[in-house]
C-alpha cells in the first residue's frame, strides 16, 4: 500500500520558483503587483506542481469571503449576459467570485435572494435599479454589505450607481424619431410598477413630445412583460387601432423583435408602413430584418466600471461613487422618414 499523497504547499510552490512565499501570496491574490518575468516563473511553479490556495485560510485572514452577489431580473433573455460577463471578468482579475441569482422581476423574490447571498458571506451586492423599499437598504447597511447599482443611474439616489440615464437616452431617441416627421407615435414599454428603467423610458418619450410642442395624449402606451410573444402581441393591438401610429418605439430590443415578427405576419412592411425601434443595442438588433434603430448600452464599459467600483467599497477605498455611462443612438434599417412611408395605415 502506497503513501497517502498530500496536497502541495505554499511553501512547496515558493521553493520550486525559488520565491518567498509572500510573492507567492502575492502573485495569486493581486498579480499587477508582481513582476512579470517573476510572476510567470511562479505560475509556471503552480501548474507544475498543481497547487490549489487554501480558499478557507485565504477567508479567515481577509475577513472576507472573496464573493459578490448579483441579482438581475431575468435570465431569459440577452440583455443583462454582456455587462455581467464583463462585470465577471474584472472580479476575476482582482481574485473575486461571482454568484448570480434572478428574481424574475419580482420584489419579493429579490429580497429573499439578497438575503440569501449575505448568508452565504457575500462581501457586496450588485443590483438592478434602485427601485426596492428602503428597509432593502436599510438591511444592508445593518449588515455594512456594500450594494451598487448598474443599468441605471441616479445621482440623486441613496445608492451608488453605475450605469446610463434612461429618461435621456429614450429622449434622444423620441427625438430622432419626431425629427424623422413622425406625429402618430406608439410605445410598447415593460412593465413600469416597481421597475426604474422602464419608468425613466416612458418618462424620455414624454419629455420629447412635450419639448416639441405635443400634448401627452398624442403618445398611445401600452405595458407589458419584456418579451418576444409580448412585444409581438402588443404590436398587433397597435396595429388594429384607427388611425396606426406610423412609429412603434419600444422599451428594449425584445420587445422590438416581437414588433418586427408580428409585423412580418401581417403583411405590414417596416419601415415603409410603420417604424419600428428599440433600446439597448444587443447583438439581435443587428440579426432582425430589418436591423433595428436603437439606443446603444455599452454594456461591456459598464460591466467592468461597476466591478471596480463594488470591488473599492468592498476594500474601503471608496464609499461609493456614482458614474455615468454614456449611450447613443445607432441609425439602421427599423426607421424612415415619415415622406417614406405609404398612406395605407392612415
Amino acid at each position: 500500500m502506497g503513501k497517502n499523497r498530500t496536497s502541495p504547499t505554499l511553501s512547496d510552490v515558493a521553493k520550486e520558483a525559488g520565491v518567498s512565499t509572500a510573492t507567492v501570496s502575492r502573485c495569486l491574490n493581486s498579480p499587477d503587483q508582481v513582476v512579470a518575468k517573476t510572476r510567470e516563473r511562479v505560475l509556471q511553479a503552480v501548474e507544475m506542481l498543481g497547487y490549489t490556495p487554501n480558499f478557507a485560510a485565504r477567508v479567515m485572514a481577509a475577513k472576507r469571503s472573496f464573493t459578490i452577489g448579483a441579482i438581475i431580473p431575468t435570465m431569459d433573455n440577452a440583455i443583462f449576459a454582456r455587462g455581467l460577463q464583463a462585470f465577471q471578468d474584472e472580479l476575476r482579475d482582482h481574485g473575486y467570485t461571482l454568484l448570480v441569482s434572478s428574481s424574475a422581476y419580482k420584489p419579493d423574490i429579490e429580497e429573499e435572494q439578497i438575503r440569501s447571498l449575505l448568508a452565504r458571506g457575500a462581501d457586496g451586492l450588485l443590483l438592478i435599479g434602485h427601485e426596492r423599499g428602503a428597509h432593502i437598504y436599510e438591511y444592508l447597511d445593518r449588515h455594512q454589505v456594500p450594494a451598487l447599482v448598474a443599468w441605471s443611474y441616479l445621482p440623486e439616489a441613496r445608492q451608488p450607481s453605475v450605469g446610463f440615464n434612461n429618461r435621456e437616452a429614450m429622449s434622444e431617441l423620441a427625438q430622432c424619431v419626431l425629427d424623422a416627421g413622425h406625429r402618430r407615435i406608439a410605445m410598447i414599454s415593460g412593465l413600469t410598477d416597481g421597475n426604474d428603467r422602464a419608468f425613466n423610458r416612458v418618462q424620455g418619450v414624454k419629455d420629447a413630445l412635450i419639448a416639441n410642442g405635443f400634448e401627452l395624449d398624442a403618445l398611445t402606451l401600452i405595458e407589458t412583460p419584456y418579451g418576444i410573444e409580448q412585444g409581438a402581441q402588443a404590436f398587433g393591438d397597435l396595429m388594429a387601432l384607427s388611425p396606426r401610429p406610423t412609429a412603434v418605439m419600444c422599451g428594449n430590443d425584445v420587445l422590438a423583435a416581437g414588433a418586427l415578427r408580428e409585423a412580418k405576419r401581417l403583411g405590414i412592411a417596416v419601415p415603409d408602413q410603420v417604424s419600428v425601434t428599440g433600446f439597448d443595442d444587443i447583438e439581435l438588433a443587428e440579426i432582425v430584418s430589418p436591423s433595428l434603430t436603437t439606443v446603444h448600452v455599452p454594456h461591456r464599459k459598464m460591466g467592468r466600471k461597476a466591478a471596480a467600483e463594488l470591488i473599492a467599497m468592498v476594500e474601503g477605498t471608496s464609499k461609493g461613487r456614482s458614474v455615468c455611462i454614456e449611450t447613443h443612438v445607432v441609425t439602421r434599417s427599423s426607421l424612415a422618414n415619415v415622406e417614406r412611408q405609404s398612406d395605407e395605415l392612415a
